[in-house]
């Protein structure tokens, strides 16, 4: 069968020793079905293997047709947002505790991961979003999340008061401990913790969750995805606020400030085994219908 991939790129778990095992012995599959491999450099010492090719993370994309993440899923998304410019598939091999992106186990290379890169699938696409800090009219920091975009209060005992807009359309104020604005992907992290809803991967919405809110009447809103959606303060004395875009933290920010989150054009390109099922996922991981007895995988 003719492959659709040639190069393979290997991203795992930085600082992480105990991934070793598993990336030699994904590194000596690939290159025993004849694929040429590139590891990601924080990476690559962890394989025992002098051939090795390694590039920085954020550039190696530009050389692969695909890249694998080894690790659970924050390696996922760190990955994700590596190579969202490219326009290359991603799968994941999980070594984490949940995996809801990660879903092949090291154990599985020859029965999942093989027929995925001899081109039988499941694709599906994710969206991430990105959001830019505005202060004074000019942009200081820009981000991508591919979770959830998070405001709230930082070494402060205090709420913080915001304003959200949606296309510049007052939607609410609020007093909370801060905000979530959550991608479908984001929906079973953070967010789902924080009392929001599960959202289909499929589904074109955002979800804004409130955390905390002072008024219990202040609930999850889903929004459509094409959206822009400014957060303000309303604070008349400074505040200690902070911004993470999935685990990346943006700290500083001033009650002047704008936080403007916004749908990336491009998405990710996530491949599956073909008998992917999102709602099984949901199942697995979230111990639902435990005592069904058809609540197992076919």
């Amino acid at each position: 069968m003719q492959t659709p991939f040639k190069t393979i790129g290997i991203i795992g778990k930085p600082s992480d020793p105990s991934i070793a095992a598993s990336l030699a012995a994904l590194n000596a599959f690939l290159k025993q079905h004849q694929y040429r491999v590139i590891v990601a450099k924080d990476s690559a010492p962890f394989i025992d293997d002098p051939s090795v090719n390694s590039y920085a993370i954020d550039t190696m994309a530009r050389h692969c047709d695909l890249v694998i993440a080894v690790g659970g899923d924050g390696t996922f998304l760190a990955a994700a947002r590596a190579i969202v410019e490219y326009d290359i598939p991603l799968i994941g091999i999980n070594l984490g505790r949940l995996g809801f992106l990660v879903d092949i186990s090291p154990n599985e290379l020859s029965d999942k991961l093989l027929p995925i890169l001899q081109g039988r699938y499941t694709e599906e696409k994710r969206y991430l979003l990105r959001t830019k800090i505005i202060r004074e009219g000019e942009i200081i920091h820009e981000e991508t999340a591919v979770n959830e975009v998070v405001v709230h209060r930082w070494v402060t005992p205090s709420m913080i008061e915001i304003i959200t807009k949606i296309d510049n359309v007052f939607l609410n104020s609020q007093r909370s401990d801060g905000m979530i604005i959550s991608t479908p992907t984001g929906s079973t992290a953070y967010a789902l913790s924080a009392g929001g809803p599960i959202l289909h991967p499929a589904l074109n919405a955002l979800v804004l969750v409130p955390l905390n809110p002072h008024t219990l009447s202040n609930r999850p809103i889903v929004v459509n995805d094409s959206v822009e959606i400014e957060i303000s303060f309303c604070q008349t004395k400074q505040i200690n606020a902070l911004v993470t875009c999935d685990h990346i933290e943006i700290p500083k920010v001033l009650i002047s400030d704008k936080i403007l989150i916004k749908k990336e054009p491009k998405p990710i390109r996530i491949l599956h085994p073909e008998d992917h099922d999102f709602f099984y996922i949901l199942r697995h991981k979230l111990n639902w219908s435990s005592g069904y007895h058809n609540a197992t995988k076919p």
